[in-house]
């Protein structure tokens, strides 16, 4: 006989109370007639924000409570914050073909002119696939509209070599096996892959709670976003932004090697002081979570300019 304990909503519970301890609550706004985001917010749409306000973009894997629950306490007493789910992650929905990082970053923009700051400047921090749809947002909005960015474990050039490289680290046919695991092997793998120092056991009915209730929502969707992207294709060429960038990587980073975090700075400005890069002793793919003192730290220092 299985076990019927689902942990998930558990772990929900703890990571959305964090969220509403750092004074944030829920909001589902339609941003046009097509798209509609599901977002945490410090302040009610429209309220112009007491702080200056900062996004925070999550990457592919759990919902954003799960991603941002380590920053939003230490963020929100500097920063009017806006934590949006990506279209097609948890209850943010879109009937538009599009699937493009473009598509992402042009619907956060439409969220911010919900919300009343189509006229404020805004910060963001993007980790992984987020960080590609960061990238997209300030370049798109320029810096009128997005002051500082955080790009934080993506790799913004990624192309097919980077690819198989990851394929053949995780022993896998496509990286959409570790994005979107069906199997349990191929969840550890991923946590492997993706953290410094992964658990060092996992019983087989939390994992498969993790497949049915993190892995399995609009998962043809989410292939499509992954098929979709157009990092590293022939229509999208890497180019510096005029905003100033921090780049934030960890040392021991297995899906996106600490290589590829210097080659993203020497394109985007080797030799400009307006480009940072930090790098995190002791973590992975997830610094966020697995260093979230540091982490926090190093974003505080770079967003409130120390």
């Amino acid at each position: 006989m299985g076990i019927g304990l689902s942990l998930v909503p558990v772990v929900d519970f703890f990571a959305e109370r964090r969220f509403r301890s750092a004074g944030l609550q829920p909001y589902t706004i339609p941003v046009d007639h097509e798209t509609t985001v599901a977002c945490w917010l410090s302040q009610a749409p429209k309220q112009p924000p007491s702080l200056p306000p900062l996004v925070l973009i999550h990457g592919f894997g759990p919902r954003s409570t799960w991603q941002w629950r380590c920053q939003v306490g230490p963020l929100s007493r500097h920063f009017s914050l806006i934590v949006p789910d990506l279209v097609f992650f948890d209850g943010s929905t879109s009937t538009s073909p599009l699937r493009s990082e473009a598509f992402q970053a042009d619907a956060l923009a439409r969220l911010l002119e919900h919300l009343g700051l189509d006229d404020q400047p805004v910060s963001v921090v993007g980790t992984s696939y987020g960080g590609f749809v960061a990238y997209h947002l300030a370049r798109a909005l320029g810096p009128s509209r997005v002051d500082k960015v955080v790009i934080a474990s993506s790799d913004l050039l990624k192309g097919e070599a980077d690819d198989q490289a990851l394929r053949n680290r995780g022993n896998v046919g496509s990286v959409a096996e570790l994005l979107l695991p069906k199997e349990a092997e191929k969840v550890r793998t991923a946590l492997n892959l993706a953290m410094y120092q992964p658990p060092r056991y996992i019983p087989d009915f939390v994992i498969r709670d993790m497949i049915q209730n993190l892995y399995k929502d609009k998962i043809e969707e989410k292939m499509e976003l992954i098929n979709g992207s157009t990092i590293g294709k022939e229509n999208f060429e890497l180019t510096p932004i005029p905003q100033d960038v921090l780049i934030i990587w960890g040392e021991h980073d297995q899906i996106f090697p600490l290589d590829k975090a210097h080659e993203v700075k020497r394109i985007l400005g080797e030799k400009s002081e307006k480009v940072k890069l930090e790098l995190m002793q002791k973590t992975g793919h997830m610094p966020q979570t697995e260093d979230p003192t540091r982490f926090n730290q190093i974003l505080l220092d770079f967003l409130l300019n120390k």
